[in-house]
């Protein structure tokens, strides 16, 4: 039986010792590593003592140039010997690649790794880029750069086995010598650790390295020798730069460049700079330092910078197609984000940089400065400058708001104001602070320029209230502080025309008085100047006829009312019906049409009215729009439910429909009769409509209405057919119908009567509607909208919610919500939900109103204007 490997005994205590090992072993190599960096500078420091250095720049500079030709040469011949490292370890995985790909990845991988250190993090990333481009594998990367490591490393070693059997004079470390002996037994020792290394590795690198072929012996040998090359070339660059080398020098210095090599590894400082040099200084003293020193600051740039440039551009150069599409992305998204974000910011900083200036009007100046600046520039110019910067301050409160509002103009105007602002700053007192301030936000507000996109007038409704406020609370404060601040003599009103360099009060007075003034005349101007009409879309309405035979639900014959402005689909397959208010931008329901045209529509609303300053509101929309509306970034809001009935289970038998039965036959005893009229008969109704139209309205003491619903205009009514009740042969109820080309959805709009009517008229006139609609095909009847109905009013709801919930139980006189829902109910419909959508915050407040006001809007308080198709349309 084969006895054991190891002692059993002797185990327990070795794999103790494991984690111990494993937890210091990064101390240790830190530690190393900071040994030998502070050896590295002790031995600069005093070099740098015992060097002159305007000696060191002329002997640099008298380095000839045939020199400098021989070590480029050298330094072109060593990178090109680090390419066939590559070379050789792609054909030893058996993944060969093109010279010039291969060539790429060691030059750039080399280089970088030369310079920056870290060569398994910078010279393998440069391999990966490269190489998996071509479809190398990390693994196979991986295994690439572990040979051509390996391979780097036994030539810098067998190369100083070989400086050390070559060299035949004692060596001098320091103030240490080394004899030939010691040298020579050295070599030998290394030489035979190579050879035991060489022989383990003789079945295959590749085992060491991951999975697959790896550089057999011969192929080993032949790596060996390229490295041999390469670091003589390298050694060599440094040797023709040395003035005075006989060839005899070669050896040691090969010996201290390979030896210079392993230290820096060690310390893990990029490029080894500083360790690399002070190491062959150290162990080549028969050098003079100065000479020495010299050759190696040319051979830093030759070998490592120059190589350097050139593998940086040739690696952009090779990124530059990969990368071009992700850069223009990414640069796309950061000007999504700046054009997002910045001009809200930037209004913040302009509205402060203006409190800046004016502060610093208020308060008396650094009498040193103005000493300072008595000599340069006149008193008038000083006294001029003083309030031409308080009203560069006022200004840029001024336009903070505009800034806010996106306005081209703003931006033009801002930008200009604070370069002023920091020319009078400089002029007024040498403030150079608030100078670099002003430059500052001027170069953030250059950066954001696509921001401020929006074509407006500049003075029309860009102040709000609360911008108001601020500004006024703004220049109070400021005019305050400054009056504490101010060593005010005795007043008098020489005061105001006292011109001196120590005349800070009277400044303090002219500049507060200029600044009151202009706000004043701001404000009062924000108030009286008639409000901006909104820009309005100039593109040719849909074929309104085309869009609605294309409709399913009745509300989109509000499309006749002429009130309305368009936002045509593609192919007139769909159409989105809106109004203008204020800043508010209405969309009354649905799109009509093919749903597929829905959301193009929205988000181009949404984009006109952004580009007029404006908020959108989505008005009594379906479940359909709520996933567009949430894409939009709109806030939604139950408004309440519609009542549909459906007419292919309408009847009048059952229980439930015995009110409906009793209603019919009253109206039917007392002479109530039903009756269809066509819209090609309408015209010849027109005046006994009217004078229907006109009762209702006088009863109930109401003015007609307009956007959400229709209104008595002749032109509207004669294209809508017509179900009326009359008695005695005489019309005393009507209702306008609104019907789909499809026959899905049948309703009413204008439903009126006379004040003297049979008992439950208009039940009556929706039953027998209903019945009728039933007969003709159509699939629902719409009894309309149940305001504020199923909205859940619970303690943790929404705040808007618990209020709406409240209004529909006990706000009966206001308006009967709750009984207009009772009523409805008596039909049986199936109650779907309605929506608002709109920007949310006070916006939404706003919106609400201006939707009232249009609605309210039906006597004529707007102007008419014809648009291209042929439709009137309402504007504020």
């Amino acid at each position: 039986m084969d006895a054991p490997l190891m002692n059993p005994a002797l185990t327990t205590p070795i794999a103790r010792l494991k984690p111990l090992a494993r937890r210091l072993a990064v101390p240790a190599k830190l530690g190393l590593a900071a040994l030998v960096l502070a050896l590295a500078a002790l031995c600069l420091h005093r070099l740098a003592i015992s060097v002159n250095m305007e000696a060191l720049a002329r002997t640099a500079g008298e380095i000839p140039c045939w020199r400098l030709a021989v070590a480029l040469g050298l330094t072109m011949a060593s990178y090109l010997l680090l390419t066939i490292y590559d070379v050789m370890a792609l054909r030893a995985i058996e993944r060969p690649q093109p010279y010039r790909t291969a060539a790429l990845a060691s030059f750039t991988s080399y280089t970088f790794s030369h310079n920056l250190g870290f060569g398994i993090l910078t010279g393998g990333a440069a391999r990966l880029r490269i190489y998996g481009a071509k479809g190398l594998t990390a693994g196979e990367v991986a295994r690439v750069t572990g040979i051509a490591g390996v391979t780097f490393w036994s030539g810098v070693l067998v190369s100083a086995a070989l400086a050390l059997l070559l060299h035949r004079r004692p060596l001098a470390v320091a103030d240490h010598v080394f004899s030939i002996g010691a040298q020579h037994a050295a070599g030998a020792l290394l030489v035979a650790v190579l050879g035991a290394v060489a022989l383990i590795a003789s079945h295959g690198l590749g085992r060491g390295l991951g999975r697959g072929p790896g550089p057999g012996p011969k192929a080993m040998a032949g790596m060996t020798l390229v490295a041999l090359a390469d670091i003589a070339a390298a050694c060599g660059t440094l040797y023709v730069l040395l003035p005075h080398a006989p060839i005899a020098l070669y050896p040691p210095l090969l010996l201290a460049y390979v030896l210079a090599i392993v230290v820096a590894l060690i310390s893990h400082v990029p490029g080894g700079l500083g360790v690399f040099e002070a190491t062959v200084i150290a162990l080549c003293p028969q050098i003079p330092a100065g000479e020495l020193v010299a050759a190696l600051l040319v051979y830093r740039i030759v070998y490592y910078l120059l190589p350097l440039a050139l593998a940086t551009i040739l690696f952009l150069r090779h990124e530059h197609a990969r990368w071009r599409r992700p850069a223009a992305l990414a640069l796309k998204a950061g000007e999504t984000m700046m054009i997002s974000l910045a001009p809200r910011a930037i209004a913040l900083l302009v509205f402060l940089g203006g409190g800046i200036l004016l502060l610093s009007g208020a308060t008396p100046a650094l009498p040193e400065r103005m000493a300072d600046i008595r000599g340069l520039v006149p008193l008038p110019f000083v006294e001029a400058s003083q309030i031409a910067a308080s009203l560069v301050g006022t200004l840029l409160l001024l336009l903070a708001p505009a800034l806010y509002r996106r306005l081209d103009a703003a931006f033009l105007l801002t930008r200009a104001l604070l370069l002023a602002g920091a020319a009078f700053s400089l002029a007024k007192g040498l403030d150079w602070e608030e100078a670099l301030t002003l430059l500052a936000v001027a170069a953030m507000l250059q950066a954001a320029r696509k921001g401020f996109w929006r074509r407006t007038a500049l003075t029309g409704d860009v102040m709000s209230a609360n911008w108001i406020l601020a500004m006024v609370a703004t220049v109070a404060l400021v005019i305050v502080i400054g009056y504490f601040a101010q060593r005010f003599p005795a007043y008098g009103g020489s005061l105001w025309w006292k011109f001196a360099w120590s005349g800070d009060a009277s400044r303090y007075l002219r500049t507060s008085f200029a600044v009151a003034v202009l706000m004043g005349a701001a404000i009062l101007l924000a108030f009286l100047r008639p409000c901006r009409r909104v820009a309005l879309p100039d593109e040719q309405a849909p074929d309104v006829e085309a869009a609605l035979r294309r409709a399913t639900r009745s509300e989109a014959m509000l499309a006749l009312t002429g009130d309305k402005l368009f936002l045509a689909g593609p192919d007139n397959r769909s159409m989105l019906m809106y109004q203008v208010r204020s800043h508010s931008w209405i969309v009354m329901g649905d799109p009509v049409g093919d749903p597929a045209d829905w959301p193009e529509l929205l988000w181009r609303l949404r984009e006109r009215a952004d580009a007029n300053q404006g908020r959108v509101l989505l008005y009594q929309v379906t479940p359909e729009v709520l996933p567009i509306a949430i894409d939009m970034g709109l806030q939604l809001m139950k408004y309440g439910e519609e009542a549909r009935v459906d007419l292919s289970r309408f009847g009048l038998e059952g229980p439930t429909a015995r009110p409906l039965r009793h209603a019919l036959r009253r109206a039917e005893r007392e002479g109530a009769e039903f009756a269809i009229v066509a819209a090609s008969r309408v015209p010849s109704l027109l005046a006994e409509l009217r004078s229907v139209s006109d009762e209702w309205l006088h009863a109930k003491g109401q003015r007609e209405k307009a956007f959400s619903v229709g209104r008595f205009e002749e032109d509207y009514i004669a294209r809508c057919d017509m179900a009326v009740v009359r008695c005695e042969g005489r019309i005393v109820a009507f209702a306008n119908l609104w019907k789909t080309a499809g026959r899905e959805e049948l309703s009413v709009d204008l439903m009126r009567h006379r004040a003297e009517v049979p008992y439950g008229c208009m039940d009556f006139l929706f039953t027998r509607l209903m019945l009728w609609g039933a007969q003709e095909g159509y699939a629902w009847f719409n009894l309309g909208l149940a305001p504020l109905s199923g909205i859940e009013a619970r303690r943790l709801a929404p705040t808007w919610a618990r209020a709406a919930g409240m209004l529909f139980r006990h706000g009966e006189a206001f308006y009967g919500f709750e009984g207009l829902r009772n009523y409805k109910e008596k039909f049986a419909p199936r109650w779907e939900p309605r929506y608002i959508a709109c920007n949310g915050g006070m916006a939404t407040g706003r919106a609400l109103l201006d939707l009232q006001s249009l609605i309210s809007d039906a006597g004529g308080k707007g102007k008419s204007r014809r648009w291209t198709d042929g439709s009137t349309a309402k504007i504020a």
